[in-house]
């Protein structure tokens, strides 16, 4: 397992926006450069907060989707939601070269490293696999064979987040597995799934793997992590292995 991460309090700093790159319809990256840049490890997260000159604020984590060996730039991968005060910000006014507030990085009970061992089973749904590819950018810049399968949900192909390159790294033939689940129209694959997780799906998708998993990271929304987090519960999955985090507005 990876070393606990130290209790240390993360400040509050000015980071600048470097890039900002469209991922789906409602999903934008941005490219963070910290004017402090730190270490952090995959599955981690920041806090962003937004001040208003009346002094009012906004703020909302985010995780971080970026790995640690890509350099002092983050990636954060930020869905447009509904009276999302920071989600509109950032994609009604953040340009290239504004400054935001951020924190981090925090979190120590969802990360996983290759030092931690496999094989693993992340399962997203949504914006929720912003942590998750931390994990598998950071398995592949690693050269690492380690048995990773990720489960990933989303109503249609076109908000599929990252598809393109998780596809590259499921077609490397090295041990990660991709698979695809729809919930508002047919997959053009076989291999994949046109619902929402279920048990059942669960334990078609154990049966893929080499053998029970060491570690599962689920992330998603409320409804999307308690009904994954059931379904293994169900299939024998012992809770103390279950690794979950939520996000909202």
């Amino acid at each position: 397992m990876s070393d606990p991460i130290p209790a240390i309090k993360a400040e509050w700093q000015r980071a600048t926006i470097t890039e900002i790159v469209r991922q789906t319809p409602r999903v934008v990256s941005f490219f963070l450069q910290p004017s402090h840049p730190f270490a952090y490890r995959p599955g981690q997260h920041v806090d962003v907060r937004l001040s208003a000159p009346d002094g009012y604020q906004a703020q909302r984590s985010y995780s971080i989707a970026s790995t640690p060996e890509q350099g002092e730039i983050i990636e954060l991968a930020i869905e447009r939601l509904e009276d999302g005060e920071v989600s509109a910000f950032f994609h009604e006014v953040a340009t290239i070269g504004d400054e935001i507030e951020l924190r981090g990085p925090i979190g120590g009970h969802f990360i996983w490293t290759v030092e931690d061992g496999a094989p693993i089973l992340l399962i997203g749904g949504g914006s929720g696999v912003a942590p998750l590819i931390s994990m598998v950018r950071h398995r592949a810049a690693q050269q690492s064979l380690a048995p990773i399968l990720l489960l990933y949900s989303a109503r249609t192909a076109d908000e599929l987040i990252f598809h393109d390159e998780l596809q590259m790294f499921n077609q490397s033939g090295n041990g990660f597995d991709l698979v695809l689940t729809l919930t508002r129209e047919p997959s053009s694959q076989e291999s994949d799934y046109t619902r929402r997780i279920d048990p059942a799906m669960i334990m078609d998708v154990l049966a893929r793997m080499p053998s029970q998993p060491k570690e599962v990271f689920v992330c998603g929304s409320n409804a999307f992590v308690n009904a994954a987090a059931d379904a293994l519960i169900g299939a024998d999955i012992p809770a103390a292995i279950i690794r979950t985090e939520r996000y909202g507005v």
